[in-house]
């Protein structure tokens, strides 16, 4: 029996809202990828994530933002 992974309801939500073109499902949340404007999408994310009241976080770094990713995670 094949198992698949659906994401919890905070992510799925952001997911729908946000409608990223590219991301890849991770454990710990989702990583979005292949951004032209990486601060606009991360300054977006953010927004939403407030607005929606959703316990989620964006996280980025340098190597992350060479090929125009960050990631939305669980906030802990």
């Amino acid at each position: 029996m094949q198992k698949t992974t659906t994401p919890p309801n905070d992510l799925q939500q952001f997911i729908e809202k946000f409608q990223p073109s590219k991301f890849k499902l991770l454990s710990r949340g989702i990583e979005i990828r292949g951004n032209n404007d990486v601060y606009r999408s991360i300054t977006a994310a953010k927004e939403l994530i407030e607005q929606m009241k959703l316990r989620l976080t964006v996280k980025h770094s340098a190597e992350m933002a060479m090929y125009g990713g960050f990631e939305v995670v669980h906030a802990a």
